[in-house]
């Protein structure tokens, strides 16, 4: 009797985490905004900020524009570049108006609760000697587009 029980409720928990395991599907984008992106648009936001994002030309120019371009050309993606200050555009991407903000942030942004954010994917100094350590801000939730930018940047040998 108690092998039979035991039987059981082996059954009863792998019929549980299959159909658990059956809902997940991670990552996701609630908004679909990397499969939106697969052919279409990215609507990326810049801020100026030293060799990282500069805004002195036609279209925005420095490491990261240039490697949001990879990252579309990648995706077949065009770019709909949106310049603004920071608090404009971060506002942008929490309305879902943009889908990436650059701005050469780091990970001690303090719109770290406000955005996605992602892994760190290069270094640099700042005046003082400190590391700071660069992500790309992202709109919140949208994990699928922000796990093919990290598997992106993280792919790149990004010397500041």
């Amino acid at each position: 009797m108690r092998g039979t029980i035991t039987r059981w409720a082996a059954a009863a928990l792998t019929v549980a985490l299959t159909a658990a395991l059956a809902g997940c599907s991670i990552p996701m984008d609630p908004e679909g905004t990397l499969a939106s992106a697969e052919g279409g648009t990215l609507l990326v936001g810049v801020t100026e900020n030293g060799d990282w994002v500069r805004l002195d030309g036609d279209e925005p120019s420095g490491i990261e524009p240039d490697l949001l371009r990879d990252f579309a050309s990648d995706h077949d993606a065009t770019i709909e570049w949106v310049e603004g200050s920071e608090q404009e555009l971060i506002a942008d991407l929490e309305r879902g108006d943009l889908d990436i903000l650059l701005g050469g942030f780091t990970d001690d942004t303090p719109w770290f609760d406000r955005t996605g954010m992602t892994r760190p994917y290069a270094e640099s100094r700042d005046e003082t000697g400190a590391i700071e350590k660069h992500v790309v801000l992202a709109r919140m939730g949208e994990n699928a587009l922000l796990l093919a930018l990290d598997r992106f940047l993280l792919s790149q040998d990004v010397t500041p």
